[in-house]
């Protein structure tokens, strides 16, 4: 009972401590759920996530697509890059210190290991129109409400992009039925795909 109305007070004092640590708490769970998810299993969910995208309006019209390279098992949109070279652009992120840069991807051979260790374009910022991002994220629930990997860089992006279409892609186990924690300054994405359902559209 002590305990509860210390956990109380601290969350009437200081609200965005316990948000974090509830989010930092939900993102580990899943987070290493993902990391051991065999391999073949998570190949076959992003090829159903990447087919479920492809018979949206809003993916077949965008001409420029951003979407990322992935890491510790993300879901892998890089088919995307081969499947559809030459018909659309495609914009990979490059992160610094505190934000995105779009950049064009334009092959392999202009790939090189960045921040992070993560393969980032060697080209120049990219600066005409994006009609579409799709997203990374560790969790998110029905209500397309998203937690990231923790550095803030695409919830800084996404707010400077709001008018832009935004998709986030998960395994199924990375959408939550009940709401995950989030504050009334969390934007969530217009919709969440995964490998059996299109949340949100």
């Amino acid at each position: 009972m002590l305990f509860e109305s210390q956990l109380h007070d601290l969350h009437s004092l200081f609200p965005w401590v316990v948000l974090r640590k509830e989010k930092q708490a939900v993102r580990a769970l899943v987070e290493q759920k993902r990391r051991i998810y065999p391999k073949e299993q998570a190949k076959a969910d992003s090829e159903a996530i990447i087919s479920r995208l492809e018979q949206l309006a809003c993916f077949r019209n965008a001409q420029t697509i951003m979407i990322y390279y992935p890491i510790h098992n993300e879901v892998d949109l890089r088919p995307l890059l081969h499947r559809y070279e030459g018909q659309k652009t495609f914009i990979l992120p490059v992160t610094h210190r505190h934000s995105i840069e779009p950049r064009q991807y334009l092959g392999e051979q202009m790939m090189q290991k960045g921040r992070y260790s993560v393969p980032e374009p060697q080209t120049a910022t990219f600066m005409g129109k994006i009609d579409l991002i799709l997203v990374p994220g560790v969790v998110f629930d029905l209500q397309c409400n998203r937690i990231g990997r923790g550095g803030g860089f695409y919830d800084r992006f996404l707010k400077k992009h709001k008018r832009i279409m935004q998709l986030g892609v998960a395994y199924d186990f990375q959408v939550k039925n009940r709401d995950i924690p989030h504050s009334l300054f969390d934007k969530p994405v217009n919709g969440v795909i995964t490998p059996t359902q299109s949340i949100g559209l």
